[in-house]
């Protein structure tokens, strides 16, 4: 059993608050305005993780992944994540950094989609 350190996740949620991506930056601006009366928390610390985005409402994450989710073993850490965030009872939906880039609107669209189901 691994021990959570749980001001390690904090501190590291912060310091992700501070240097967003191009593509979270775009995706928080959308969010943060509360659409449809949804709040989104940012780089929200979820036990050993930090998410991109969490709505507490409709539980559900969403995450913005970069070429760098593509490597190595960050396809398995990823899906092993996914796991434990779903056996939390949340819901996890990715999206594509270049997607974000190329079309905001049809991510947010499919965020607000998933929210409502």
């Amino acid at each position: 059993m691994r021990v959570i350190d749980r001001n390690a996740v904090v501190l590291r949620a912060r310091e992700l608050r501070r240097s967003p991506t191009l593509p979270e930056g775009l995706l928080w601006q959308a969010l943060r305005k509360r659409p449809q009366g949804l709040k989104f928390r940012r780089q929200h610390p979820l036990g050993p993780y930090v998410v991109d985005f969490y709505c507490p409402a409709v539980r559900m994450v969403v995450e913005v992944d970069g070429e760098s989710h593509n490597l190595g073993d960050r396809p398995s850490q990823d899906a092993r994540r996914d796991g434990w965030l779903r056996e939390q009872g949340l819901r996890v939906i990715r999206f594509n950094a270049g997607d974000v880039m190329k079309d905001l609107e049809s991510a947010l669209t499919a965020i607000l989609l998933e929210a409502r189901n």
